[in-house]
């Protein structure tokens, strides 16, 4: 690696910290790992919120997701609100988007703080690495469709 790189190199990393993710790793669920725990989930489930672009929800969506709007959006954030406005605090909420990878998502950082500032203290995110389709859809793992075309 020549000089210049190593530098950009550690430029980006120490911009990546500085950054920081508003969750810790153990509100992390990876795809296998969630999907896997749907299928033997006892008892109360999650809610889990999709918290991207419509077309997206309304092509495939985990079982059971709820559209809560691409909270990149001021109008996202406030179907967010909405949407979860009467749930418990203490209830355990799982977001996930998969507009693109997670790293870069312009939607789960501002949904995962709305949630929290509203109080929610039980908040995990999928990780999406790739896409949805690519990480979710395409791994077989449970999906469902719109009804009639509607999200």
């Amino acid at each position: 690696m020549k000089p210049g790189t190593v530098l950009l190199v550690a430029s980006l990393g120490v911009f990546a910290a500085q950054q920081g993710d508003p969750w810790s790793p153990s509100d992390v669920l990876q795809p296998k790992d969630f999907a896997a725990r749907l299928a033997v989930a006892a008892g109360s489930k999650p809610l889990v919120l999709f918290v991207g672009p419509v077309k997206i929800y309304s092509a495939n969506r985990i079982p059971g997701a709820l559209l809560a709007g691409p909270a990149a959006s001021g109008e996202g954030l406030e179907r967010l609100k909405e949407t979860v406005k009467k749930a418990p605090r203490d209830r355990a909420i799982v977001i996930y988007c998969g507009c693109c990878p997670s790293d870069q998502c312009p939607n789960i950082r501002p949904a995962y703080r709305a949630l929290r500032e509203m109080g929610f203290k039980d908040v995990k995110v999928v990780m999406i690495p790739t896409t949805f389709n690519e990480d979710w859809v395409s791994k077989g793992y449970p999906t469902e469709r719109a009804e009639s075309g509607k999200p």
